[in-house]
């Protein structure tokens, strides 16, 4: 069998398309962006960039209820947009197998928060897999769609960064296996959730996780026992934190889990009685250690290891016992500089920040590379909260009457973020009456990410032209007075200077798009140029 080195992502959309999957849905967020950007490349498969979480998710009910095998892809975040959906869709059910990928990030490499995902499938009552290697990433995913048509339920799979990220030998026959064909058949008591149709589907997805719960013990092959040599102590792990753990403890005896909801409750008893002492290694949140204790059974796990931030086999060894510490004479005196994230040079969004910050404008910011307009010399965003928050907070400071000094209030918003969501943020402000300036920066792509287009470009996944959004009638269709509404040209810090200064004065709302191609982008543009003509 063919071999591959694959990162995890890599291996989640070729595991995918070997299953069969036909329809890819999801909105860019590091770690998980290039599942799709990997999966659009294999042949038969319908891939979009979505405008949003929430969005790519009911894309992608529409999908398996169509009868389509459908992934979906997201962040930690990303999963709070998509939640509205997603707690529906368990009572819904299936047609054809729906998977949804959520990528956690632990120690917040390129998030603003640390969420444990773990929680949503518990709330909503979904399963959840949790791969612990790039081989497991690509089997997986290929066993949840047969776990989500045999269960009737879409099955939520858990990365995080370092699996998402890192690599590892994967066998690939890259061959392709399809289901059987299915088409929609109108089914309104299973499909349409009214109160009456939800009650009865609320009793089918109990039993369901009874019934999941008892296969995930005796018969999904997705956690195992592996008794080690020593049974004064046992682990109970999952996700990367096993890969981890068995690199510094081969030997150790460990219930290892691939399943982490529901839970194999007889599994987990089992192994309890074959050990002296339960340790329970997982990263985040104490989702497996609580649960454990709620039947009854004596671990460990919080006491000793961190609540936060992410693992690795150092820190997992000193503090498990495992290994010894670093033996600090025959450490290598490396001393590495501090390179803190900065605004690259050349990038449209630095005089924009600068004149804010001269203006001494209040600057309620939003999600992208340039939320770093925070930092210095520019310190000039207050606020940054979640995707589209910059319209809806600065709406939230005009009406508090909390601005000190009458200092102006400016939310700042980049292309890509806006479509996902602040379009509400615009609307609900033309509808209140509210007073707010809003500054896009459309940088034309969506940079911090990648540079995946968005409905701001022009261009599809694939790179095919289609709709671009127009900011001059967006505005007209909310009322916005004509001379309130400006595009003006980020690489002119004159111009930005005086719109600014003008739009601060007008009553009313006010809308300016402030353009200036990413410098990263259109150097890569101009390399795709080159490449073509020659």
């Amino acid at each position: 069998m063919p071999k591959e080195l694959m990162s995890g992502n890599e291996a989640i959309a070729a595991g995918a398309w070997s299953a069969g999957v036909r329809v890819g849905a999801g909105y860019p967020g590091t770690p998980s962006t290039e599942i799709l950007e990997n999966l659009k490349n294999y042949p038969d498969v319908s891939s979009e960039w979505s405008v949003n979480e929430k969005v790519a998710l009911e894309v992608g009910i529409g999908a398996s209820l169509g009868g389509a095998r459908t992934l979906v892809t997201m962040k930690h975040v990303g999963l709070n947009v998509a939640a509205d959906p997603l707690f529906t869709a368990g009572y819904v059910g299936v047609n054809g197998g729906l998977v949804i990928v959520v990528a956690d990030d632990p120690a917040m490499h390129s998030s603003q928060n640390e969420q444990d995902s773990r929680y949503y499938a518990i709330a909503a009552k979904l399963p959840m897999l949790e791969p612990s290697d790039s081989a497991e990433a690509f089997m997986y995913v290929q066993a949840a769609f047969s776990m989500s048509e045999r269960f009737d339920t879409p099955v939520l799979l858990r990365s995080t960064t370092r699996l998402s990220h890192g690599q590892s030998v994967v066998d690939n026959p890259r061959k392709r296996v399809m289901p059987g064909e299915k088409k929609f058949t109108a089914n309104p008591r299973k499909y349409v959730m009214i109160p009456a149709f939800a009650r009865e589907a609320h009793v089918r997805v109990e039993q369901r996780l009874l019934d999941m719960a008892a296969w995930s013990s005796r018969e999904s092959g997705f956690n195992r026992i592996e008794m080690g040599s020593d049974d004064s102590v046992g682990y109970i792990t999952s996700g990367v934190a096993y890969t981890y753990l068995r690199e510094i403890a081969p030997e150790a005896s460990v219930l290892k889990l691939g399943m982490v909801n529901p839970l194999p409750l007889d599994l987990i008893r089992e192994f309890a009685g074959k050990v002296k002492r339960v340790v329970v290694v997982e990263e985040l949140d104490p989702v497996i250690e609580n649960a454990v204790r709620a039947m009854g059974i004596q671990c460990e796990g919080k006491s000793l290891l961190p609540l936060t931030g992410e693992f690795e086999p150092g820190m997992l060894g000193s503090a498990l016992g495992l290994t010894p510490l670093l033996d600090e004479s025959r450490a290598f005196p490396l001393v590495i500089p501090p390179r803190p994230p900065a605004l690259c040079a050349g990038c449209p969004h630095r005089d924009v920040f600068t004149t804010l910050r001269d203006l001494g404008a209040i600057v309620t910011g939003d999600i992208g590379c340039y939320t770093l307009g925070v930092l210095p010399p520019y310190s000039s965003m207050d606020t940054c909260i979640d995707m589209g928050a910059s319209l809806t907070v600065a709406q939230g400071l005009e009406v508090s009457g909390g601005v000190m000094d009458s200092k102006p209030v400016v939310a700042v918003i980049g292309d890509s973020t806006f479509a996902h969501s602040g379009i509400t943020g615009l609307v609900n402000a033309a509808y209140n009456g509210r007073k707010s300036l809003i500054l896009i920066l459309d940088n034309g792509t969506t940079a911090m990410t990648g540079m995946q287009p968005n409905p701001t470009t022009g261009v599809t996944i694939h790179g095919k032209e289609t709709f671009s959004l127009r900011y001059d009638l967006l505005a007209r269709a909310v009322g916005i007075p004509e001379e309130n509404f400006r595009e003006i040209n980020a690489y002119k810090p004159d111009e930005i200077r005086a719109t600014l200064k003008e739009m601060l004065s007008k009553d009313g709302l006010s809308l300016v798009v402030a353009r200036g191609t990413c410098v990263i982008f259109k150097r890569r543009q101009a390399k795709q140029q080159k490449g073509s003509a020659s």
